[in-house]
Order: C-alpha cells, then structure tokens, then sequence
C-alpha cells in the first residue's frame, strides 16, 4: 500500500448509532471558522480519538465531498454518517450538523431587526474561536504528516496552496489540476492489496425522497405564488446556488451578493457583510450566511405576514433548499464511488486530490487567521496576482495572546479537545465581561 494512503492505527468497532450522534453534536457545536476548521474537527475526533474510520477512509471520503457543489464539510458529515449507519445515519449526521449553527443564525437575525448588532456570546465566541485556530492548525500538521509523503505529494500541496493564497484560483480548477496530477503519477500503480471494500447498493428511495423534499417548496411555491413572488425567487435561486456552487461559501458569495443586492434589493452591501461576520462567529457551514440573505428578503418583501414571521420563514426556506440537495448527492454517488476506491486510475487521482487538500485547508486556515489576529488587511494586485496581507499595525493582541495559549495547551500539554474549549471559552467570556475585546 503506498505510504500516503497508509491508514494511522486500525479502526476500532463501529460505533452504535446513539455514540455517533453524541459526537456528531459534539462536531456541530464545534464547527467554527469554516470548513477548515469543521474537516478539522472531523478528523480529530472520529479518526485520532474514536478511530471510527482509517485516515484512507476519511481522505477517500473528504476527496469525493470537495468535488461536490455546495457545503463540503456538510456533505463529508452525511457521508461519514451514511458509512457508518446508512442512509439513516447520513441524515442525521447532515442535519445534526447544520442544526445548531441554523437555529443561532435564525436567533441573531432577529435580534439584527428588531435590536441592532447585540453580542449576546462575544467573548464566548471570541474565545472559541481562538482555540479552533489552534484545533486547525495542530489537524493540518497531523494530516500533512499521515498524507503528504515523496516529493510529487509535496509539490501538490504547496502547489494548491500557491494556486489559491497567491493567485486566487478557482477552487474547482485546482481540484480538477491535482486529480490530473495524481492520475499522471500515481494511476499505474498497482490496487492496494487486502483493502477490500464490500459491496454497497445503490440508495435509490433515499435520493428520490431528498430529490422530491429539495424540489417540493420551490413547485408548490411556483405554483401557488408565481415566478414573480419574493418567497419563490428565494427558493428558485438558493437552488441553483446548491446546484451550481462550487468552491465552498466564500467562491459563492459574490454571486449571492450581486444578485441579493443589486439585482432584487433584498439587503445592503453592507447588510451582507453583516451577514457574513455573523455567519463567521457561529457554528456550522459558512454558507448559513445565505440564511441571513432569506431572512431580510422576506423580511422585507412579503406584504401579507408579520414581519418576523416572515423572515423566520424566509430564513428556514434558504436553508431547506440550500442543504438538501446535498444530502441527494451523497445518496445518488456515495455507493459508486465506494465501489470504485480500489481502481488504480480512481487511487490515484484521488490521492493527488488528497495531498491538494492539505494545501487548500492551509489556504482557509491563513485566510482564517489572518483575519482573526489583524483588524485589516491589505491586497497586493498585480496580473494574475491577488495576495491578502496582514496590516502588522492593526495585530489583535488578545486573540494573538489566547491563539498563543490555545496552541500551547495542544502542542505542549497535549491537552484533549473538552479541556481545551472549555479553558478557552472561559477567558473568552472574562475579557469580555472586562471590556478588552475590540
């Protein structure tokens, strides 16, 4: 077997589904910064700690999940859930997933309406957020080391990291560039012997029932309402988002904020930025940003319902559709792409996939610490080029100094994920009921 797809220790027993639930809310609450941070997450508890699956496992999965439109961290969630206990445990593991961050988003939207900006939980969050750059930082170590082995590995996953930091590439072209890569090199190896995968059917009812749930709003809306009413144009266009987003959230907002705020005037450019800082202090998927969007659309558009309720239902219908079509990717493709994990050609372009991906969680965890140690940054521009970097003036002493802490606890004390979070959540929540967070 070749070294990069070696797995870290042999899994333990499969889970029952009552554990795995408790760790899947235990992933859903710890989801914060981002896809980085959540694939992190993932890792560290159901590969390092629980050893639910082997680290070939969890990249074959991880590797089909970022070829999807839509959510990647959601979609591996479901997928990891469908492995273990079918069709039942990939729902619940997707929902669960999503639910937390939904119901909080839900919650800071109407206090955005009706109260202004409150920070219920800032120093909470604040502090949480310090340790989940430390979480990522320490899994993107663990998974160069399990992954990126020979020299061709490397060059794949500085390469990714290059394509994206420095010259803004699309995500999709880089995956698709280290699939080829991968092919080139390593598709003429021979199939890893004694990995057997066994034989998984099709989950044909499982998909038609996530197919009818995504399209159901959107055709009775259609033909109850119109094509001209807000409440269909939310669950026509969030759909097509789910379908045609690819590259995770932050390839997608521009094009939810073009359209959100200069095609239909459903928020501000400056409500969306909101949206966006909200979507970044809350667990679960980035894209729940696209909540926010439906909130103040129907919040502000439906001339029938109390406005609250509106947006509430605005807010729940985005979501709906957002999500479910990625719970029918998963049960339409999972089985066949179980199937094909032995194939050479299959092996080896996912394993170039697989060293990329270090590169690209190293992109999101930079653009997530640059913008969680410095109030600015600045963009260095030149053709093809488009480089953020820090404003050294404008460092965050305080999440530098409890970032710093974090990392200390991890990679020094080897303190385990329940210490970890809870030390940090408590100095967040003195500096802020001190007044030190800026």
């Amino acid at each position: 077997m070749p070294a990069a797809t070696q797995p870290n220790s042999p899994p333990s027993a499969t889970p029952t589904l009552d554990q795995a639930l408790r760790v899947w809310w235990q992933v859903a609450f710890l989801s914060f910064g981002g896809p980085a941070a959540q694939i992190a997450v993932m890792q560290r508890l159901i590969v390092d700690e629980k050893g639910w699956l082997d680290q070939a496992r969890f990249n074959h999965a991880l590797n089909f999940c970022m070829l999807l439109p839509g959510p990647e961290a959601q979609q591996l969630a479901t997928y990891i859930g469908w492995l273990l206990h079918g069709v039942r445990g990939g729902l619940l593991a997707g929902i669960i997933f999503v639910l937390p961050g939904a119901v909080l988003m839900l919650g800071l939207s109407l206090a955005y309406v009706t109260v202004g900006q409150v920070g219920l939980v800032e120093g909470l969050l604040f502090g949480l957020k310090c340790a989940v750059l430390a979480i990522v930082a320490q899994a993107l170590w663990r998974m160069a080391g399990k992954i990126v082995h020979g020299r061709a590995a490397i060059v794949i996953a500085i390469a990714a990291f290059i394509a994206m930091f420095v010259f803004n590439l699309a995500f999709p072209l880089v995956v698709l560039g280290a699939g080829l890569a991968g092919l080139l090199l390593y598709g003429r190896e021979p199939a890893a012997a004694g990995d057997a995968v066994e034989p998984r059917p099709m989950q044909w009812r499982a998909s038609l029932l996530c197919l009818f749930a995504w399209l159901l709003p959107l055709v009775a809306l259609l033909a109850w309402l119109g094509r001209e009413s807000v409440w269909t144009e939310i669950a026509g266009f969030f759909s097509l988002i789910a379908v045609a987003g690819f590259g995770g959230a932050y390839a997608v907002l521009a094009w939810v904020a073009q359209f959100a705020a200069e095609s239909r005037d459903w928020v501000t450019a400056a409500e969306m930025l909101d949206g966006l800082g909200l979507a970044e202090t809350t667990p679960g998927p980035l894209i729940l940003v696209t909540q926010f969007v439906g909130f103040l659309a129907a919040w502000r558009h439906d001339a029938v319902l109390h406005p609250l309720l509106a947006g509430s239902l605005g807010g729940m219908l985005t979501t709906w559709v957002m999500f479910a079509p990625s719970f029918l990717w998963v049960f339409l493709f999972a089985p066949r792409i179980e199937q094909l994990r032995n194939s050479p050609r299959i092996a080896g372009a996912l394993r170039g996939i697989t060293a990329a991906v270090v590169g690209v969680i190293a992109n999101l965890a930079v653009w997530f610490g640059l913008r969680l140690l410095f109030a600015d940054q600045q963009t260095l521009a030149a053709p093809g080029i488009e480089l953020d970097l820090p404003v050294l003036a404008t460092v965050d002493l305080l999440a530098l100094g409890l970032t710093a802490v974090a990392a200390a606890l991890l990679f020094r004390l080897k303190w385990g994920l329940y210490p970890l979070i809870g030390t940090m959540a408590g100095l967040g929540v003195i500096a802020g009921l001190i007044g030190v967070i800026p």
